[in-house]
């Protein structure tokens, strides 16, 4: 099939790089002229663990291409993924205006009938609304889907390539049939594609994402309880994870969720609960306490030091908001590094993947460094923001000799 991407972000990219290496010719649009450029080059703009081999595999045997021009990227093209952002608004809603704007130029652009698929994750309502801006602009028959993307990053390539029951589900209606062929190579070991309602598949992602979220949250309390009353948060983990029901997944305690989705979808669907009268109390508190739970640990690390943070220096290890990516949308190690630098500390950071994205953020307002061994050199005390593998096992006598003092929050 022929198929055009707009938007190379973590959604597009993947979803264009997968769909090319089941043998579909993919054309990928980006208004950025500079990534469009290092993409043709050879040079990939994210880090997602397994995306770079078949990135570099496709775009060499000419399946996978990048262009700036919309007209000439959805040429022939068969189906229109858009992969656009949804920031969130002042008000937590989602911003539609990328989307709906690509869905206005598309409807003088389309000649004969073409499959348009919202993979953002949109509000309920969004495929009627970009329905309406493409119809304005054309006679041309076409449909909108409503396929929104269950892609973990750190796992987003094996999601896509490897569909399981529990992560990576399509909900689809209109346009059937062109969907299920181009699927049909990623479940054919009958990994589930439902057919629904565009706007129930639009609220399914939501449902998904703020349940998740509101798992974590809960986790987080149970975590503050067991300190208050003696428990081991472990093992209560372990033993509720038993539980069939309950599951596993989802339970470690820490220091809330951050990225680009669990924070932003669960504000989007508390606003258009209150946009529907409706009083969502769970998912309010859900954010609130996702909110306390970023910086739980900065109390405990003034206590230690009697209220006196300034010249202390932190080693950070950790800056991504999840292990094996570099991205830091509304990753919690940068509330706390706010809040050390305001209390007049001293950090120093290491991260596998996510400096360079810090780096344009915060200057030089802290230290980065090549090891997170460099960044412990002279450090009162160590910091572990994000749970990298690497960090599980460290050589302890390596790290005591350069720390000033042996502790760890």
């Amino acid at each position: 099939m022929k198929i055009a991407v707009v938007g190379t972000g973590y959604v597009g990219l993947v979803t264009g790089t997968c769909f090319s290496e089941t043998g579909n010719t993919v054309t990928c649009i980006d208004i950025d002229a500079e990534k469009v450029k290092k993409l043709n080059s050879g040079k990939i703009t994210i880090y997602e663990p397994g995306l770079e081999l078949l990135f570099e595999r496709n775009l060499k045997q000419g399946r996978l291409s990048f262009t700036t021009d919309l007209k000439q990227g959805i040429a022939n093209a068969q189906i229109i993924f858009l992969a656009l952002p949804t920031p969130p608004g002042e008000d937590g809603s989602a911003d539609l205006k990328y989307i709906l704007g690509v869905a206005k130029d598309l409807g003088p652009l389309l000649k004969d009938y073409t499959v348009i698929v919202d993979k953002s994750t949109v509000p309920v309502g969004t495929a009627d609304r970009v329905k309406e801006n493409i119809a304005a602009g054309t006679s041309v028959e076409f449909d909108v889907v409503s396929n929104p993307e269950f892609l973990r990053e750190g796992v987003a390539v094996d999601d896509f390539m490897k569909p399981g029951a529990c992560r990576n589900w399509y909900f689809i209606r209109s346009g059937k049939k062109i969907m299920e062929t181009l699927y049909a190579p990623f479940v054919r070991q009958g990994n589930p594609l439902v057919f629904m309602d565009e706007r129930s598949a639009e609220l399914t992602k939501y449902a998904a994402n703020s349940f998740l979220a509101t798992k974590i949250s809960f986790m987080n309390e149970i975590a503050n309880l067991c300190e208050l009353v003696g428990a081991d948060v472990d093992s209560v983990r372990k033993g509720i994870g038993t539980d069939s029901r309950i599951g596993k997944r989802f339970l470690f305690p820490g220091i809330g969720y951050g990225g680009s989705c669990f924070p932003k979808d669960v504000q989007a669907l508390a606003k258009s609960s209150s946009d529907a009268k409706y009083d969502f109390k769970i998912l309010e508190a859900v954010m609130e306490v996702n909110a306390d739970q970023k910086t739980k640990l900065i109390p405990r690390i003034k206590d230690f030091y009697k209220g006196n943070l300034k010249g202390k220096v932190f080693a950070v290890w950790g800056l991504s908001f999840k292990p094996h990516t570099d991205d830091i949308r509304e990753a919690p190690a940068l509330y706390n590094i706010e809040e050390l630098l305001n209390a007049g500390a001293i950090v120093k950071a290491h991260d596998p993947e996510s400096m360079e994205n810090v780096k344009r953020l915060l200057g030089d307002k802290i230290e980065f460094t090549d090891t997170p061994y460099d960044a412990a050199k002279g450090a009162d005390a160590i910091f572990i923001a994000t749970e990298w593998p690497e960090f599980r096992t460290p050589d302890f006598e390596k790290l005591i000799a350069g720390l000033k003092h042996k502790v760890i929050f």
